[in-house]
């Protein structure tokens, strides 16, 4: 094509993605065709990124009707590589989050599902976790690898059943494009780009169904219960859209779950978790997925049958069993599974004292994740698994003046010092108690 060609094609194009930006603009819905144009011109890089903005920003005032969002969804996981998972004929579900602090039930998940029978594929995107991802916890495991490739990632779901990874070079690729921008334009909570995001990558990962654990709160992306509410409805309506099955949790993110924040320090709650044992609050919302996800893959046909199912693999050890077979599977040493105790100890302990008596009436679960970041980062961007919080007061209780509200784990003072300004302003008491939140809001199917 001689240079001239290439130019007015250029131009024709332009012109063309300028329509469909006006056309968005004006509320008017986008063809089969022209959801197919827009993703191929983004991944080919044809659409110039001030045109992608402005469409992302068109999107973002006026949205998407469910069958638009459907067609975007579905355009983007075939951007690139798809799983086949056509050789493992069990049920493949997998479970999503859209934030949480402390929050370590998607890697206790997988392996009780996989106990129960269902297939968990588990790739982990830099969007799923807030600050702090699945990926860095299960890192704290030594030689725990995470970067597989396709095959590697499919060889270990065949094996254990559940396999937890970075998302591989190739998936979606159009997603990752598209988060970034959305990151620039102030555009992450638009609904239709999250949906289509959310659906896209599981899908192509080689999910058949998915539980979406929607996060509201200040330890989330999702700031607002009602908007929370609407993710939940138009995920699951999406998915159907797509011929998929989907259920969704709207669940309270505005505190950390658990006792600890740390990622060597979560990994120990979870092999606690997988024991039947550790804090309420994490064994209820486990429950409670671990239900929604037998029920999803046709595993238990009742809501009782469900939760039998769920309590017998915590009871008989095979769901610890599972994730011991996981982290061998991805080159993590046993040992530290089957003796917690092995993982490194900080060498430095603080509590941080009430400023008065009182009840605690708010955490800042994001202050908090912030703070573990800082105490535990160490120069080369890994994470120190031996530092963060333990032994968090929650929301609710009554302390006295003086009354630690958290124990502070670390190594490095330079970080300590950071992480405690994040950490004084994170909790907030007062004289009365604070109305009970339930941890599960809403469940949308």
């Amino acid at each position: 094509m001689s240079e001239k060609k290439k130019t007015d094609s250029k131009k024709d194009n332009v012109a063309t993605y300028a329509y469909l930006i006006e056309k968005k603009r004006d509320g008017g819905e986008f063809t089969v065709d022209e959801v197919c144009k827009i993703v191929r011109a983004i991944v080919d890089g044809d659409m110039p990124p001030a045109q992608q903005a402005a469409l992302l920003m068109a999107i973002y005032f006026k949205s998407m009707s469910a069958n638009e969002m459907a067609k975007f969804s579905e355009e983007m996981m075939y951007s690139g590589d798809e799983v086949d998972l056509f050789k493992i004929t069990d049920p493949k579900m997998a479970r999503v989050s859209t934030g949480g602090v402390g929050d370590k039930t998607t890697i206790a998940l997988a392996a009780l599902s996989a106990a129960c029978g269902v297939v968990v594929p588990t790739m982990v995107a830099k969007d799923e976790d807030f600050l702090i991802t699945m990926i860095d916890k299960m890192k704290s495991i030594p030689g725990f690898k995470s970067d597989l490739n396709l095959k590697e990632y499919e060889r270990v779901l065949e094996k254990t059943g559940c396999v937890i990874v970075e998302q591989c070079k190739g998936i979606v690729p159009v997603d990752e494009l598209l988060y970034t921008l959305r990151q620039q334009t102030a555009t992450l909570s638009s609904l239709p780009l999250i949906t289509s995001s959310i659906l896209s990558k599981k899908f192509a990962e080689g999910c058949e169904g998915l539980v979406v654990d929607v996060k509201w709160g200040n330890g989330s992306y999702m700031h607002d219960l009602e908007q929370a509410k609407q993710l939940a409805r138009t995920v699951t309506r999406v998915a159907r859209g797509m011929g998929r099955k989907c259920v969704a949790l709207v669940t309270d993110a505005n505190q950390p779950l658990g006792n600890s924040v740390g990622t060597g320090l979560e990994i120990r709650e979870v092999v606690e978790l997988l024991k039947g044992e550790g804090p309420e609050d994490l064994k209820e919302l486990l429950m409670k997925l671990g239900m929604e996800m037998v029920r999803l893959a046709g595993v238990a046909g009742s809501t009782l049958s469900a939760k039998q199912t769920v309590e017998r693999v915590l009871k008989d050890g095979s769901a610890l069993k599972r994730f011991r077979d996981m982290v061998a599977a991805q080159g993590g040493k046993l040992d530290w599974i089957d003796d917690p105790a092995k993982f490194p100890k900080a060498k430095f302990s603080k509590k941080l004292p009430a400023a008065k008596r009182g009840y605690v009436h708010m955490i800042n679960a994001g202050l908090i994740a912030r703070g573990v970041q800082e105490l535990a980062r160490r120069k080369d961007g890994s994470y120190d698994p031996a530092v963060g919080l333990v032994n968090l007061k929650k929301v609710g209780t009554q302390v006295k003046q003086g009354e630690p509200l958290v124990e502070i784990l670390y190594n490095d003072e330079a970080n300590f010092e950071k992480a405690m300004e994040y950490f004084r302003s994170a909790y907030r008491l007062a004289p009365k108690r604070p109305n009970e939140v339930s941890l599960v809001i809403e469940r949308v199917a």
